[in-house]
């Protein structure tokens, strides 16, 4: 790390509040929806995780940047968020696996970020106000006023299609499993084929299907339902992804036109909110979200709780969800918030957090198990 002083960044919520501290990453301004992540280890996957598009993100965990940054441990092709926000970033590096370090990463890539400031009272701030609009810079020639009426003009997240930013523009082929990092003995679902709709799905979801030795085809949320059948799958995978699902509605009436032809079906994250949305469920903002490893999910036919990897800021509203059919199936034990649901007909089924996190926790991996065995009980019925 160079010894040349960092210049001075800034960050400015809509609420007039103005951090300031030190600048690294890349010198530009940072434009986004400010919300703060409880996950202890992890940043990496955090900032390539595509649901993470259009938003400055605060980390509660006090040092991030000892572990460097490799290749294999991201979830995109990119770091996808708006901006970074740290307490401490750390000097030096103690990884053996790393190939840069954070600082580096992010300059290559174009991403802001700012550390020395005082992420408690920044987090206590959006933990009572609420998720708001930021901007982060280091241009020292516009005044703090000016930088808050830039926050208050940025867009909003609630009603924002951001999967049309993160999005594949075309369909591709997926088979990279997760090598040494594969637990247990995943169920076998040799001979089966997964249509995945891409709405920003993050690599380590696509790997652990590739773990059960399924064929993964993967394509964008706009593909039709024509498309999607022309594949002859044996189950359907909804994604994760960015922004309000209510302005996904494009997936939400392609999912409609599917739920007829009884496809075993499975969705995690912004995929729960669509899935939820095509049987006719709402959905709605949360004050701030819930974004960490160490969420607490309880499984009602269980009884278990699950400690579980959340990104969301939209929920599903459990009154319409079971009016629509709905069967809730998880329940998130800090708000009883919905955290899964299964459809009480179809094959159908879909939770709020991510069971494929990494690094961790892993109490929910069996849900991809669960997933293709309802695929091999469905097949004989198929054919």
């Amino acid at each position: 790390m160079s010894d040349t002083p960092a210049p001075t960044a800034r960050l400015a919520l809509e609420d007039g509040c103005v951090f300031t501290g030190t600048a690294f990453g890349a010198p530009v301004d940072g434009v986004g929806e400010v919300v703060f992540n409880t996950s202890m280890s992890g940043y990496q996957e955090i900032l390539t995780d595509p649901s993470y598009a259009g938003q400055i993100v605060c980390m509660t965990v006090p040092q991030i940047g000892n572990t460097g940054v490799n290749v294999r441990d991201s979830e995109s092709a990119k770091p996808q968020v708006a901006g970074f926000v740290v307490k401490e970033l750390s000097r030096t590096v103690s990884n053996y696996r790393s190939e840069q370090p954070l600082s580096d990463y992010l300059a290559d890539h174009g991403i802001s970020g700012i550390t020395g400031i005082d992420t408690r009272a920044l987090v206590r701030r959006l933990r009572d106000t609420g998720a708001m609009r930021g901007v982060l810079t280091t241009d020292a020639d516009i005044t703090d006023a000016e930088l808050v009426e830039r926050a208050k003009s940025a867009p909003n997240m609630a009603g924002a299609d951001w999967v049309t930013e993160v999005k594949p523009t075309e369909r591709y082929d997926w088979s990279d499993r997760r090598g040494d990092w594969t637990a247990g003995e995943p169920i076998d679902g040799s001979g089966l084929h997964v249509v995945a709709l891409d709405c920003g799905a993050k690599h380590n979801i696509l790997r652990h299907l590739a773990d059960r030795g399924v064929k993964v085809t993967v394509l964008p949320p706009d593909a039709s339902a024509e498309d999607i059948l022309g594949h002859e799958p044996d189950g359907l995978f909804v994604s994760n992804g960015p922004g309000d699902p209510a302005a996904v509605d494009y997936a939400v009436a392609t999912l409609r036109t599917l739920m007829d032809r009884k496809l075993p079906t499975f969705g995690i994250c912004l995929g729960h909110q669509l899935l939820s949305r095509a049987i006719g469920a709402e959905t709605y903002k949360l004050k701030f979200g819930h974004r960490g490893g160490n969420q607490p999910v309880k499984d009602l036919t269980t009884g278990k709780v699950e400690i579980t990897s959340q990104n969301h800021g939209f929920a599903v509203d459990r009154a319409s969800l079971e009016s629509a059919g709905g069967v809730v199936t998880h329940i998130h034990l800090n708000d009883q918030t919905v955290s899964g649901f299964r459809h009480g007909e179809l094959p159908v089924f879909a939770v709020q957090y991510h069971p494929e996190a990494s690094p961790g926790p892993h109490d929910a991996a069996y849900l991809f198990d669960r997933f293709v065995q309802s695929m091999l009980d469905a097949k004989p019925t198929r054919q």
